[in-house]
């Protein structure tokens, strides 16, 4: 990872990894928990899970007022254990996936932007996670 301050979020999901990497990775669920609150959504996902794949999530608020295009390259994808990619503006971001008892905990490393506080960037990307938790357990 790079040299930037680099964040970290983490939950533990109750179902196997096999399930979790599914939901993580397929467009069709990515639509269902991609968002940080109540009034943004991800309308639109798109993944090319690969070395040198691009995703896209479209995320906006469910009013219509803004929106932008969360995208990246993967630069590692070790099935059902490691997702590595290169966000557009060059940060850099991993998630693993960590099985144990069947129960997967997600750590999501993640470079800082300079845009926005270190307590927002960890909180937005938190609930994003919780979401994640929320949809995959209950799905």
């Amino acid at each position: 990872m790079s040299n930037s301050t680099q964040l970290t979020v983490t939950t533990l999901i109750n179902a196997p990894a096999s399930k979790v990497w599914l939901y993580w990775t397929d467009p069709k669920h990515i639509i269902n928990w991609n968002s940080a609150s109540d009034d943004w959504h991800t309308p639109r996902a798109e993944n090319d899970l690969r070395v040198g794949g691009k995703f896209l999530s479209h995320m906006a608020s469910k009013d219509g007022s803004i929106g932008f295009d969360f995208t990246g390259t993967y630069s590692e994808v070790v099935l059902h254990k490691k997702i590595a990619y290169v966000m557009e503006d060059g940060r850099k971001a991993e998630v693993h996936f960590e099985e144990k008892d069947n129960q997967t905990e997600i750590i999501e490393k993640f470079d800082a932007e300079n845009e926005n506080s270190l307590e927002l960037q960890q909180n937005g990307w938190q609930a994003i996670l919780n979401n994640f938790k929320n949809y995959t357990e209950n799905n």
